[in-house]
């Protein structure tokens, strides 16, 4: 058994690094960050502010969140398209702050990680979520090339994007993920430190599946 976690900045690639590895190894990808988008996308539908504590923890309580086939579930309801855009990814940095939320979604994604080989992806997991885990990679890259492979992302979408824009809201998310009061957005002290800025995709997920046979060889 493996589990490996997965943690960096916005933008660096964790998601589509994840999935790949985790279809290499054969692991189950747990994409947490679509957790924290589906959590703000239902708070968001019914006006729930984040000050308001009772109703998120009320809410919370009547949620479901799965992934079935590298889709994600909320409630029964498949929001994989849905929670990938830029609105989504604010919310997610808003609501993720907030204790409640943040305590309700650790709890599913250790659950779901209980007694098998998965790769998860975040800000925090090796760090908070699987502080355990027998791998544990810090993704970076330049805050610039992290906007720019947003930006394409989008565009390959048909989401109308602008770089600029995109870029401001990377270095506002960087600080306000290192700068938050509840798990911030650290590297692990054994975590491995990667900086794919001058990667390709295929480079990095080899890398990682690399460092996965020599730790799985020990």
């Amino acid at each position: 058994m493996i589990r490996i976690a997965i943690d960096g900045p916005g933008g660096a690639g964790k998601s589509t690094i994840a999935k790949l590895v985790g279809d290499k190894l054969g692991l189950e990808y747990i994409d947490t960050g679509a957790m924290y988008r589906a959590v703000g996308l239902k708070l968001n539908r019914k006006g729930i502010k984040p000050d308001d504590l009772i109703s998120i923890s009320n809410i919370l309580d009547e949620t479901t969140i799965d992934f079935v086939n590298g889709k994600i579930i909320l409630d029964g309801d498949d929001v994989s398209d849905i929670i990938r855009t830029q609105e989504m990814s604010k919310l997610a940095s808003i609501y993720s702050q907030i204790p409640e939320v943040r305590s309700k979604l650790v709890d599913i994604q250790r659950r779901i990680a209980a007694g098998k080989s998965v790769i998860m992806d975040g800000r925090d997991i090796g760090t908070n979520v699987l502080t355990d885990a027998e791998l544990k990679v810090f993704l970076t890259a330049d805050s610039m090339v992290r906007a720019r492979r947003r930006y394409d992302e989008f565009r390959s979408k048909g989401i109308k994007a602008n770089l600029d824009d995109i870029h401001e809201e990377i270095k506002d998310r960087d600080y306000q993920d290192m700068n938050r009061k509840l798990n911030p957005l650290v590297q692990a002290e054994d975590a491995i430190r990667l900086d794919t800025s001058d990667m390709t995709i295929d480079e990095v997920v080899n890398t990682i599946v690399a460092m996965a046979a020599r730790v799985s060889s020990n």
